[in-house]
C-alpha cells in the first residue's frame, strides 16, 4: 500500500508555515515558512500611510493567501513526496483574528474605496483598542446575570469577536454596514481553500461566546448599543463544523495555488493553541499545554465543568470531543523578551554576543543562567501587552521593581523570564483552586528551546515539564486533524497516539530553587493584586497616552479613529 500524506498549515503572528506529515506515524517530512509581506500593521496603513492610534494591530489578508501559494508547494517539494498521495489539508490560526468581508469572502480592505479605512482591515488577536467596549460588555453581562459569562471566568476579552465587532459598529458605521460577514481568520483561510464558509466549533466557543448552542441574545446586544441587536444574525452566525470534520473539498483554484490534488479533504479550521494539544499527545485530564511564542496560550481537557475566574473559556468539545476544553493565556511572553532585546540592550552587549557567536537572546540567557535565584533583586509584572488571564485587562502594563544603578541587562532579562513563569503559576493555581486539577505542564512553541526558561517554569510551578517533540507543533496538530478529516483515523485522540510526539518529564523542579522562587512569587502576587485590582494607575497612564497621541494627530492632520 502506498504511503499517504497530509499537510498542516499554521498561520502565526508574523508568518505562516506548512508541514508535510506521513499519516501512519506522524513523521514530518518537509516544511516551509513564509513571512507575511506586511507583517503586523501597528503604525500606519500599508497603502495610504494613514497613522493608527495606540493599541491597534492589523494585518493584510492577501499575506495569508501567499502562505498557501508559496509555503505549501515549498513544503511538498522539500518533503520529496508525490502530491498525488496527499489526502488532506488543515489549517490553524492565531485567535481571535477577525476579517470583515462581503458575502463571498472578499475582505473589505481589498475594495478600492475602503483601502484607507483602518476598520476594513484584519484585526489581529493583539489588537487591544476594543478594551473600553469589552469593559461595557462585561459590566452589562454581570448586571444582567447572563448565563454565558461564568463560562469565561466572569470576563470576556477585548481580543474577541464581540468586543471587536462592537468597536467596529461604533467607530465606523459605514464599514460595519458594508460588512456582510465577520469572519475568524481560521475560517476565512478554510473558505479560501474549499469555497465553503464553515465556522469552527473552537473559535465559535472560545472567541465567539457560543455556549450551549446560543450566542448572546438580541436583547443583550441591543442593550449594548441601539441597532447592534442584529450583529449575530446579520454578521456572525454560520453553520458550525466540529473539529476534525470535513469543511469541503479543495477547489480547483486552491489546488492551483498549493499544487495539491483538487477535491482532497479540507478540515474544519482550528486555533493554533488548541490544535497543538493532540500534537503533544496531551488530550487527557490534568495535562495543561502551554504554547509559548509571542504570547502563551494554556489549554487543557478535563472531565469536569467548573467556573475558573479569569479563564478565557470552557467549551464542550473545544479541544477534543467528549471532554471540556479549557483555555487561559498570557498576552505577552516572547514579545516581551523581543521588546527588551530590541530597545534596552547597550551596543557593548550586542558586540559581545556577536564575538561569542551568539544572538542577543542567547547571550543574555547565558549570563542570566549564572545567577542564583533572586540575585538580581528584581520582580517584574509580565503585562507589557496587557493581561489575558486571570485579570482579563489589556489596559494593564509592564513593571519592573527593584532597579538600581547596579542593575545590568541580564538582570532585567532574567526577571522578565521569571515574570512570565509567575504569570503561568497564577493561572495553574487558579485552575486548581477552582477544582480543575493540573498535574503536568507540556510546553510547545519556539520558546521551548530556551533551557533556562524551561527550568525556571519547572521550578516556579513545581511541576515536571514535558516538551513536544516537534518544531512545528501547531502545523503537526493541523495535520492530525487533516488525517481525521480524510478518514485515515476515526477520531483525533486515536490519530494523536500515532502521529503526536512528546518527550515526557524533560525538566524536573528543584526544591531549593522552588523555595527561593516562592519568596519572589509572593512579591509578584502582591504587585499583581495591587496594580491589577486595587489601583487604576496603569489604566490612568494608558488614558493619558491616548489623549496625548490624539492631540499630536490632530495637530498634524492625522486621525485617531
Amino acid at each position: 500500500m502506498e504511503e499517504q500524506y497530509v499537510v498542516g498549515v499554521d498561520f502565526g503572528t508574523l508568518s505562516g508555515r506548512a508541514v508535510v506529515v506521513r499519516v501512519h506515524d506522524g513523521a514530518e517530512l518537509g516544511s516551509a515558512v513564509h513571512p507575511y509581506r506586511h507583517g503586523v500593521v501597528e503604525d500606519r496603513l500599508p497603502r495610504s500611510g494613514r497613522q493608527l492610534p495606540p493599541e491597534w494591530a492589523l494585518q493584510v489578508p492577501d499575506d495569508y493567501r501567499d502562505v498557501l501559494r508559496i509555503a505549501v508547494p515549498a513544503a511538498v517539494a522539500a518533503a520529496g513526496v508525490d502530491p498525488a498521495h496527499v489526502i488532506g489539508v488543515a489549517t490553524d490560526f492565531t485567535a481571535c483574528t477577525m476579517v470583515p468581508t462581503l458575502a463571498d469572502g472578499t475582505p473589505l480592505c481589498e475594495l478600492d474605496d475602503l483601502r484607507d479605512r483602518p476598520h476594513a482591515y484584519v484585526k489581529l488577536w493583539k489588537h487591544h483598542a476594543a478594551q473600553p467596549h469589552a469593559d461595557r460588555i462585561n459590566a452589562l453581562a454581570a448586571e444582567r446575570a447572563e448565563s454565558w459569562l461564568p463560562r469565561y471566568g466572569g470576563l470576556i476579552s477585548s481580543e474577541w469577536e464581540l468586543a471587536k465587532g462592537l468597536e467596529l459598529f461604533e467607530e465606523d458605521r459605514e464599514v460595519y454596514d458594508r460588512m456582510q460577514r465577520w469572519v475568524e481568520a481560521a475560517d476565512w483561510t478554510v473558505w479560501q481553500l474549499c469555497g465553503s464558509y464553515v465556522r469552527n466549533a473552537c473559535t465559535a466557543g472560545y472567541k465567539g461566546v457560543l455556549q450551549d448552542g446560543a450566542y448572546p441574545s438580541v436583547e443583550f446586544l441591543e442593550a449594548l448599543a441601539p441597532g447592534f441587536g442584529g450583529f449575530v444574525a446579520d454578521k456572525l452566525d454560520q453553520p458550525i463544523g466540529q473539529l476534525g470534520d470535513v469543511a469541503g473539498g479543495l477547489t480547483a483554484e486552491a489546488a492551483s495555488w498549493t499544487g495539491l490534488p483538487e477535491g482532497i479533504a479540507v478540515a474544519v479550521g482550528n486555533v493554533d493553541a488548541h490544535v497543538t494539544a493532540p500534537a503533544a499527545q496531551a488530550v487527557g485530564p490534568g495535562q495543561m499545554v502551554a504554547i509559548m511564542g509571542t504570547s502563551t496560550c494554556h489549554v487543557m481537557s478535563a472531565e469536569v465543568l467548573r467556573e475558573v475566574p479569569g479563564m478565557c473559556g470552557v467549551v464542550d468539545g473545544g479541544i477534543v470531543a467528549g471532554a471540556w476544553g479549557y483555555e487561559a493565556g498570557q498576552s505577552g511572553v516572547g514579545d516581551i523578551f523581543g521588546w527588551f532585546t530590541e530597545t534596552s540592550v547597550p551596543p557593548s552587549y550586542v558586540a559581545a554576543a556577536a564575538a561569542a557567536g551568539e544572538d542577543v537572546h542567547q547571550h543574555l540567557t547565558r549570563l542570566a543562567a549564572a545567577q542564583e535565584v533572586g540575585e538580581h533583586g528584581l520582580v517584574a509584572l509580565d503585562w507589557h501587552s496587557g493581561n489575558r488571564s486571570v485579570l482579563v485587562d489589556h489596559e494593564l502594563s509592564g513593571l519592573v521593581v527593584g532597579l538600581t544603578l547596579a542593575t545590568r541587562p541580564e538582570d532585567v532579562y532574567r526577571a522578565l523570564l521569571e515574570a512570565t513563569a509567575f504569570g503561568t503559576r497564577v493561572i495553574v493555581e487558579t485552575f486548581r483552586d477552582s477544582g480543575v486539577p493540573v498535574e503536568e505542564l507540556v510546553v510547545a512553541g519556539g520558546l521551548a528551546k530556551n533551557e533556562l526558561l524551561m527550568q525556571v517554569y519547572a521550578d516556579v510551578t513545581r511541576m515536571p515539564l514535558s516538551v513536544i517533540d516537534s518544531q512545528q507543533g501547531p502545523a503537526l496538530g493541523s495535520a492530525i486533524h487533516a488525517a481525521v478529516a480524510a478518514g485515515a483515523y476515526p477520531d483525533v485522540p486515536t490519530a494523536a497516539k500515532s502521529m503526536g510526539k512528546v518527550r515526557r518529564g524533560v525538566y524536573q523542579p528543584d526544591e531549593s530553587r522552588a523555595l527561593a522562587y516562592d519568596e519572589l512569587y509572593a512579591v509578584y502576587l502582591s504587585l499583581h493584586d495591587h496594580f491589577g485590582r486595587a489601583t487604576t494607575t496603569m489604566r490612568g497612564l494608558k488614558a493619558i497616552r491616548r489623549r496625548a497621541v490624539a492631540r499630536r494627530l490632530d495637530a498634524t492632520g492625522g486621525s485617531a479613529s
